[in-house]
């Protein structure tokens, strides 16, 4: 063997124990999937999963009846089959046998029992218990039955009674509000089942310091298997950090010590990617790029209540003033400068595309064109803007930019537009109260429907979802119609002339439909993103990286 062989050999050697090292996690050969949440996890009981933190780690612990596939697809979970009756107000659900809860002390000697129906029973029973006080009680209220919404047959069938039919409640039905809590366990732990994480998913809480990590190990003993009979998860545990710096977390995942980076943030989006959205040629061999059609509509809001005395002698009342608003701005200019192309140009209505009954050539939006937008502030009064007073738009910081973007552009037309900047906090407080004219707003979808998005328009809502305070009588005699339509074509029909009757009217400026993007480490397989956006690591492999430089 020559000298240059046993030097490549040696530091072939060396890298290998490099990247053993960097990839060991407390000194263990477990395979874990590590990701950090700038954000932190408030609770990891399902009836206060209202955000994504929250979200993400209460899907790793438990079950629901149903769920999505990589399609957004309803598709049996806990449930195995059901059935919804001629008058499609009761679903019964047939539950799977042999599905066992996360042990706990709480059971007693077995240190786990088998779910049965009354479980189910029990865990939607909390949702509207107003003892509970979930923020999720909304899923059900007005739609369950007032005496008995949830009624457990036998042990293995569980009954869904509605008031009247509601087409997308299995979507509602597979949120992580809905997931599947053992009563033994949250009455032992009382008013801390926040911490006392115990349900039937793929992982299973070991510890949790708060602010500090999180850390979940694989459950033995979970029920789905892969197309080819394996046990799932792949993994051998989760471990999730707190660094709240982004900057913080991107130096971790150029580290290797973080696998995945939901988004990317503003500071280091440049270095990354190109104007088109792509990874940057220095970046391209080292790690993956995923993206995925995401239902989050980014728009501004406009308030329509003309009883508010903020609004009554608003510009904004004028419907030719909010369509020259949204002829006024170049939104894929927007897009390719200030978004990398992360997104696409909202040139549609509310309903984002990714859902199956988004369809651009039957519900038209706003494109740029401000010779049409002149046009129409002149016919609402105000040519080349005179006499038009300045209108003022509240955002939050990280949206300062694309504001001020706007404003820009409106001024070549002769509109002003002031950007008021506050804290994202005070922001959804003002407009939940209706306080502020013009805000910017965003809605991500809670279930794979349109209705979702459509019900920001139901003049019957409050505030959320119809911040904007919209009231069309023809637009509502619709949307009730929708909700009882099963035909899918049909309802999706009615759901683009929903779409088309309110983007005609303006109630908001749409800006972008979003975009799900990943960071991902190249050892990293299985992981992809979703519509929703929700963390699925069951499917998830991930090679230690000194294999995977081999493999190379």
């Amino acid at each position: 063997m020559c000298k240059g062989t046993v030097k490549l050999c040696l530091l072939h050697i060396g890298i290998i124990l490099y990247f053993t090292n960097c990839n060991t996690v407390n000194n263990s050969n477990k395979v874990i999937f590590n990701y950090n949440e700038t954000t932190n996890i408030q609770s990891l009981d399902p009836a206060f999963a209202k955000n994504q933190s929250n979200i993400w780690a209460v899907h790793q612990l438990y079950n629901t009846l149903v769920q999505l596939d990589s399609n957004s697809t309803i598709v049996p979970s806990l449930a195995k089959e059901w059935v919804v009756s001629a008058n499609r107000k009761q679903i019964t659900f047939t539950l799977r046998k042999g599905i066992y809860f996360h042990p706990n002390i709480a059971f007693g000697k077995d240190s786990t029992r088998q779910l049965v129906a009354s479980d189910v029973v029990y865990s939607l029973q909390r949702i509207i218990d107003k003892k509970i006080a979930s923020p999720g009680a909304w899923i059900f209220n007005g739609r369950v039955d007032t005496l008995q919404p949830f009624l457990a047959i036998n042990d293995t069938t569980f009954q869904l009674n509605l008031i009247a039919p509601f087409q997308p409640i299995l979507g509602i039905l597979s949120m992580q509000y809905c997931s599947i809590v053992p009563h033994e366990v949250v009455t032992a732990t009382a008013t801390n089942f926040r911490r006392a994480a115990c349900g039937t998913g793929p992982f299973m809480l070991e510890q949790w310091e708060e602010g500090q990590a999180l850390t979940m190990i694989k459950n033995p003993h979970y029920f789905e298997q892969d197309n080819a009979g394996t046990n799932l998860p792949y993994i051998d545990g989760i471990k999730i950090t707190f660094f709240d710096s982004k900057a913080t977390e991107f130096l971790k995942f150029k580290q290797h010590e973080i696998d995945f980076i939901n988004d990317i943030d503003a500071s280091f989006k440049d270095e990354l990617l190109s104007k088109k959205g792509n990874l940057r040629p220095v970046w391209q061999s080292l790690i993956k790029l995923n993206k995925h059609p995401y239902l989050n509509l980014e728009y501004m809001g406009i308030l329509m209540d003309t009883a508010n005395a903020l609004v009554r002698n608003s510009p904004l009342q004028n419907k030719l003033v909010r369509q020259a608003i949204n002829y006024g701005f170049d939104r894929k200019k927007m897009m390719l400068y200030l978004r990398n192309s992360i997104g696409t140009s909202a040139n549609s209505g509310a309903v984002p595309c990714g859902l199956p009954s988004f369809d651009s050539t039957k519900v038209k939006g706003y494109y740029y064109n401000p010779t049409l937008a002149t046009k129409l502030l002149a016919q609402a009064g105000y040519s080349n803007g005179k006499g038009l007073p300045a209108i003022k738009v509240s955002t939050v910081p990280i949206y300062a930019d694309l504001a001020s973007y706007i404003a820009k552009e409106l001024q070549n037309i002769g509109i002003t537009l002031q950007v008021d900047v506050m804290q994202k906090a005070l922001l959804i407080d003002k407009t939940s109260k209706c306080q502020v004219p013009l805000f910017r707003g965003s809605w991500i979808a809670d279930y794979p429907d349109a209705e979702n998005y459509l019900s920001l328009f139901y003049s019957k809502n409050p505030a959320p979802p119809n911040y904007t305070r919209y009231n069309n009588p023809t637009y509502d005699k619709l949307y009730e119609t929708a909700l009882l339509t099963t035909n899918n074509n049909l309802r999706y029909s009615l759901y683009q002339q929903l779409d088309a009757l309110m983007i005609a009217d303006a109630p908001i400026i749409p800006l972008w439909y979003d975009e799900v993007i990943h960071l991902v480490q190249n050892n990293i397989s299985g992981f992809k993103p979703n519509s929703l956006n929700l963390l699925e690591l069951r499917y998830v492999k991930k090679l230690s990286l000194a294999t995977l430089y081999l493999q190379k």
